[in-house]
């Protein structure tokens, strides 16, 4: 954490990762442990949403079609049943998606998972 942190008052833009495909890292659960440890470190909770919305576009030259929620712009969306600039830990209060113009509510996203839970668990 002291690395990160000295990176965020350094004003260095941060990247949030998945790690993906390291045994035992699943792509989204860890962004939410990922976050928290942001916050830890330092950041505010929105420098830590950055890190996963805002900053990649900038990064990868996508801020004109990605990173914000505006007009014209790209987006998947997470909605949520608490403020994470309140508390990052939120972010795991997921009340639905939208994916690809798609809305995905809460009972659906558990069914998925526990899909996806049962196929792991088999191998």
């Amino acid at each position: 954490l002291e690395i990160v942190a000295a990176l965020n008052r350094a004003g260095v833009k941060v990247l949030s990762g998945t790690d993906t495909p390291n045994p035992y890292t699943y792509p989204g659960f860890s962004l939410h442990d990922e976050l928290g440890l942001l916050v830890k470190a330092g950041f505010t909770p929105m420098a830590a949403l950055q890190t996963a919305t805002l900053n990649p576009a900038i990064f990868f030259g996508l801020r004109n079609t990605l990173g914000t929620v505006e007009r014209g712009k790209v987006a998947n969306l997470v909605l949520l049943d608490a403020n994470p600039l309140e508390d990052i830990n939120n972010t795991r209060r997921i009340a639905a998606v939208v994916v690809g113009g798609r809305y995905i509510p809460k009972v659906e996203l558990e069914r998925i998972t526990d899909e996806v839970k049962s196929r792991a668990n088999r191998r």
